[in-house]
């Protein structure tokens, strides 16, 4: 058996779960089940609800994954949590470990196989990971589509009213919105798009500008134009690796700097072009 663990909630949001998906459909597409693993309730309805996912298993910390998987299993671990030493068994009990780096110094400790950005051979495998939906051809419709993240429990958008009223965008909900939030954004956006729309709104929007580093990425393999806003210290990506994929990036809340960017004639060059997930090493390694 194959488990994914990826750390979700509402002060993390789903964007290690919505890579995760992609790497398990693959995955199923050549006959190998796998179970997601995460922490609450509300992601797996969420993936249930936008990319299909039917099976789904709660657990409190990468602390318990062995409280779903046995020893011979394999599992992926998504996760910047502190696993308190627990790695160390997983990779002694379990017949496969991958982990995601948690950043470019990060090595291999107890011979688990890294997911890296940087992964220039054949001990690693490519962190940028984007579901098949998004390579293919699209109608878009001309719009500025806002994505802040799945989250904003500190309320950036309603305490930053005049920002995003001094544009004409329209706002796709985080999936741990609340309702009565949702009713005040309401009357700073004259167009809300519900969550379980984001898959249609992130491939179909002409433009799209996003503090989540994943949504950019998917937003840009749709082939909208695509703004990222860093809102955090160490999104999921590095805003360096965004670039060069031709994903503009602006700091904070900086009006000038978004006018700026949706005036420019021209998109921002790409070095490095965003390709679908390759799962070939993986299988073999199964």
């Amino acid at each position: 058996m194959v488990y994914y663990y990826a750390h979700t909630g509402h002060k993390i949001g789903l964007e290690r779960a919505r890579r995760g998906v992609t790497v398990m459909k693959k995955l199923q597409q050549h006959g190998i089940e796998v179970d997601l693993l995460v922490n609450d309730f509300r992601a797996g309805v969420a993936l249930k609800e936008q990319h299909g996912i039917q099976e789904y298993v709660n657990i409190e910390t990468v602390q318990d994954i062995d409280a779903i998987a046995q020893m011979g299993d394999s599992v992926f671990i998504d996760s910047d949590e502190d696993d308190h030493g627990r790695l160390v068994k997983y990779v002694a009990d379990f017949k496969q470990v991958w982990r995601f780096a948690h950043d470019s110094s990060d090595h291999s400790i107890h011979g688990e196989i890294l997911f890296k950005t940087d992964c220039d051979d054949a001990s690693c495998e490519n962190a940028v990971i984007v579901d098949d939906l998004y390579f293919e051809t699209c109608e878009k419709e001309e719009r500025i589509l806002f994505f802040l993240r799945d989250y904003d429990h500190d309320k950036t958008i309603l305490n930053h009213a005049d920002f995003f009223q001094a544009f004409d965008i329209e706002l796709l909900l985080g999936n741990y919105f609340f309702v009565k939030y949702e009713d005040a954004l309401a009357k700073l956006f004259a167009t809300l798009h519900e969550p379980e729309t984001y898959v249609e709104m992130i491939r179909g929007s002409s433009t799209v500008v996003t503090a989540s580093s994943q949504a950019a990425f998917e937003a840009k393999a749709s082939g909208a134009r695509t703004i990222f806003m860093q809102l955090e210290n160490t999104p999921l990506y590095p805003t360096e690796l965004l670039q060069q994929y031709g994903i503009e990036v602006i700091e904070g809340l900086d009006k000038a700097a978004l006018q700026s960017a949706l005036n420019r004639t021209t998109e921002a060059e790409a070095l490095k072009e965003i390709i679908p997930f390759d799962v070939n090493s993986i299988l073999k390694k199964l």
